[in-house]
């Protein structure tokens, strides 16, 4: 049985277009720079190489963040401990990526379809909390490999429409193979917002979100604590870092038996948000399992 599209899902919780505003990578009225070479990756790689090697992150990351008056954008860019060709295999494939997307707090159900047009992922959103399927937004996401080498590779994960004005959603992920068995990964994530979406945000910002920030300092801070972007800036932030710890984390999982595998990728991942407590902390890890195991179980039955 497929689950059913309900449209009212995010009208009764603004957490979820919250969620869904992490989902993706790109707007089409935002301007991407130009990536589609393993040479544009690499000269990125060294425009970087400070910045991946001192940050607040604790890992080779740097992410930036960009609003316009049409949308919004995060990028990551990473280096990982993970082979190359381990990195394609484990991300070039559709069924991996609804293994990834599961991990994200929001996320409810991925399942992966082949279609005469192409393969969509069914993605379904909605709170931070336990959901019945047919209480949350369902968004289909086109998966799209544009470019494969040998060592580099770039997928797009694009859906038209999303809950309450916005739009044009885009989830690209490019890597690149470096010396020593790493990889350097681009995740972008973006959306456009219409009006509607933007007094959402707004609401969602003046009350659940109201204290929630990013990680880009506005402010150094000095004598005085740091200040960290906040509104949808701050969302955005927060939503391609979660992606990008997922994608982190199911890599990692690879090495694993793979009967542990989806234990050590839900453990590693709440483990990794929590190094960010306060950008990204909002559940205990045994609420979190609890929860994710059985969307998981219900991710792995119900078609």
């Amino acid at each position: 049985m497929k689950p059913e599209r309900s449209g009212r899902a995010c009208l009764g919780g603004l957490q979820c277009l919250a969620g869904l505003a992490l989902a993706c990578s790109s707007a089409g009225a935002l301007t991407l720079p130009d990536a589609g070479s393993a040479a544009a990756l690499r000269g990125q790689h060294t425009r970087l190489k400070q910045e991946l090697q001192h940050n607040a992150f604790g890992r080779p990351l740097v992410l930036r963040s960009t609003e316009s008056a049409d949308g919004l954008s995060g990028d990551i860019y990473a280096v990982v401990a993970h082979p190359f060709a381990k990195v394609g295999t484990g991300m070039k494939s559709p069924e991996h990526w609804c293994e990834v997307m599961i991990l994200h707090i929001n996320t409810k159900y991925c399942h992966a379809m082949a279609e005469p047009q192409g393969t969509t992922l069914r993605v379904h959103i909605g709170k931070k909390t336990p959901q019945e399927i047919a209480d949350v937004t369902r968004v289909d996401f086109r998966y799209r490999e544009t470019i494969s080498t040998r060592t580099y590779f770039a997928i797009t994960l694009t859906a038209k429409d999303g809950p309450l004005g916005t739009s044009n959603y885009r989830i690209r992920l490019e890597a690149v193979e470096l010396p020593g068995q790493q990889s350097f990964l681009h995740l972008t994530y973006a959306y456009d917002v219409g009006l509607a979406g933007r007094l959402a945000m707004q609401t969602y910002l003046a009350t659940v979100g109201a204290d929630k920030v990013g990680f880009t300092l506005v402010s150094p801070g000095g004598n005085a604590p740091p200040i960290h972007v906040a509104g949808v800036r701050g969302v955005v932030e927060r939503n391609t870092m979660r992606y990008y710890l997922a994608i982190d984390s199911y890599l990692a999982s690879q090495r694993e038996p793979p009967a542990t595998q989806l234990e050590h990728r839900l453990q590693s991942w709440f483990s990794a948000v929590e190094r960010y407590p306060r950008q990204l902390h909002e559940v205990e890890r045994s609420d979190y399992l609890a929860m994710k195991r059985a969307e998981v179980l219900r991710q792995q039955t119900l078609y």
